[in-house]
C-alpha cells in the first residue's frame, strides 16, 4: 500500500512536533517534510509530491489561507489553528478538515479517516468492470488505540461492537480489541447501511447477522439484545414491517 505523503506547515515548533509524532504512529502515513512558513512550503511543493497538507492559518509573511489561494493544484488540506473564526474560509476553500489546537490524537484520526473516505469515493471504474466484489469497500479500515499502539481493523472483519462505558469492545472474526473510545464515535465513523445500532450498548455488522427476531439478533456465536427504543428502526433497516 502506498503511504500518504504528508507535509506539515506551521510556525510553532511544538505544533509541528505534535503532528510529526501523530503521523509517525500511523502505518498509512509518511512524513514528506516540515516547513515553518508558507514561502518555504511553496518551494517544497514545487519540487516534491505531497498527498496531504497540514496547514496552519496564522503564520508570518503569508497566512495559510492566502497561501492556499495561490496554489493552482492543491493536495488535500487540513487546517490546523488555535482559532475558531476561520471555519467559513475552510469551507469556501474546500479543505478536508479543520483541527483546533491543541489537537487530540482521536480528533487527528477523524481527519485521517476523512482523507481515506475521499480517496475511496474518488475511485471509479467503467461500468462494464464493476462487480459486487469491487463495490463492497472490502479494504476500508479504521484505527483503534489499544495496548499503547494503534491497531488497524478492517471493517469487513467486524462482527459487533459493545460499549463498556468509556471503552468499547470490538469483536472481529479472529480477535477482540478493547479501546478507550465511545461507541457513539464509532457509530458516526462506520458506514450507514453496513453497520446498525441495535441497542445503546451494541452496533452490529449487518452482513454478519445469522438470525433475528423482534428482541434479539444473532451475530457470530453471540445473541445480542435489541433495545426497545431501537426496535422500530432496526426492523425497518432489516426490511420487516411491524
Amino acid at each position: 500500500m502506498n503511504k500518504i505523503k504528508c507535509l506539515v506547515v506551521d510556525d510553532e515548533p511544538l505544533a509541528v512536533e505534535v503532528l510529526v509524532k501523530y503521523i509517525g504512529q500511523l502505518d498509512s502515513l509518511s512524513l514528506a517534510g516540515t516547513c515553518h512558513n508558507a514561502i518555504d512550503a511553496l518551494q517544497f511543493l514545487q519540487k516534491n509530491r505531497v498527498d496531504l497538507l497540514f496547514l496552519d492559518i496564522q503564520m508570518p509573511k503569508l497566512s495559510g489561507i492566502d497561501f492556499l489561494k495561490t496554489l493552482p493544484q492543491r493536495p488535500k488540506v487540513i487546517f490546523t489553528t488555535a482559532f475558531r473564526d476561520y471555519a467559513l474560509d475552510g469551507f469556501e476553500l474546500n479543505v478536508l478538515d479543520y483541527l483546533l489546537k491543541p489537537i487530540p490524537f482521536e480528533r487527528f484520526l477523524v481527519a485521517i479517516n476523512k482523507y481515506h473516505a475521499t480517496q475511496e469515493a474518488s475511485v471509479t471504474l467503467p461500468s462494464m468492470l464493476v462487480s459486487p466484489a469491487t463495490t463492497t469497500a472490502a479494504d476500508t479500515f479504521i484505527y483503534l488505540k489499544a495496548d499503547k499502539k494503534m491497531v488497524k481493523v478492517f471493517e469487513k472483519d467486524i462482527l459487533y461492537i459493545e460499549s463498556l462505558k468509556d471503552y468499547v469492545k470490538v469483536k472481529t472474526t479472529d480477535k477482540e480489541i478493547i479501546s478507550y473510545q465511545r461507541i457513539t464515535y464509532l457509530e458516526e465513523k462506520l458506514p450507514e447501511g453496513r453497520f446498525l445500532r441495535i441497542h445503546r450498548s451494541y452496533i452490529i455488522a449487518v452482513d454478519k447477522i445469522r438470525s433475528f427476531n423482534s428482541t434479539t439478533i444473532e451475530v457470530g456465536d453471540q445473541e445480542l439484545p435489541i433495545g426497545r427504543q431501537y426496535r422500530a428502526e432496526v426492523m425497518r433497516a432489516l426490511g420487516v414491517k411491524e
